[in-house]
């Protein structure tokens, strides 16, 4: 009925107790798990977790955030991607919030992922937070749009999302849209159309309503989905059926 779109169960916090993590997840009817890489050194995990367990699948890529580690080039995102279980190219972005002053680093790291994308033929995952300006205009000008992909963990404004769109990118929503001050996170996920929409949990981060403040899970989605559909007005079980038929129209490869 759900699945988690942006997971990092390879984390410390998750990976100590798979066992219990898988157990949640069929308790809650998630179904599966898209497990995130944010630097190359860890990379060989998520692909293992991915080979490991068939409702599990893995994207390659470095987060942002991250400074000093292995930069990636064009040639080996393509090439680590080249695996039935790696679905997509990323989390990739900027992100102007954390790290400060030069970060055209930042910006060339970006361009490198949605030259990747665009060259495996697999979907972006994108991370942007205070920077969504220089984000929109970077996706133009490399023409992420032919790759396609999705804004996760969006926080941004109802324009910023419908920009994205309309370059045809899915957005993401997390635990984020059930914290109280979140209104206006609620407002955009009441707007945008339902065949544009995922849901994740960005665990262990960021658990939603009522778990806020423990260790986050992919269990934990269906909450998302909850709250999505009590701002729309419909059933949390449409929420999942919509968001889990958009997760496999845009990773196509990991269609069953």
């Amino acid at each position: 009925m759900y699945i988690d779109s942006h997971c990092h169960i390879n984390f410390p916090d998750l990976a100590s107790k798979l066992p219990e993590v898988f157990d949640l997840m069929a308790a809650n009817q998630v179904s599966h798990a898209l497990c995130i890489s944010v630097e190359l050194e860890k990379f060989p995990e998520i692909r293992a977790l991915a080979e490991a367990y068939p409702n599990v699948y893995a994207s390659v890529g470095v987060h942002p955030d991250h400074e000093d580690c292995t930069e990636p080039t064009v040639e080996q995102l393509v090439a680590l991607a080249d695996h039935p279980k790696v679905v997509a190219i990323g989390e990739t972005g900027l992100d102007y919030f954390r790290l400060t002053g030069d970060l055209e680093w930042q910006r060339e790291r970006f361009r490198t992922h949605i030259r990747a994308a665009r060259a495996s033929r697999k979907p972006l995952v994108i991370h942007t937070r205070s920077a969504a300006d220089d984000t929109l205009r970077i996706m133009r000008e490399e023409q992420a749009g032919e790759a396609g992909g999705v804004m996760h963990c969006f926080t941004e404004s109802l324009a910023v999302a419908e920009a994205a769109v309309e370059q045809g990118f899915y957005i993401s929503f997390s635990g984020i849209v059930t914290f109280k001050n979140a209104k206006a996170l609620r407002e955009v996920a009441a707007a945008i159309p339902l065949e544009r929409m995922l849901i994740e949990t960005d665990s262990p981060y960021l658990a939603p309503v009522p778990h806020r403040g423990q260790t986050n899970e992919p269990g934990f989605v269906k909450h998302v989905a909850e709250e999505i559909a009590r701002v729309r007005g419909m059933a949390a079980e449409a929420v999942g059926e919509i968001t889990t038929q958009n997760f496999f129209r845009l990773f196509a490869a990991a269609r069953p």
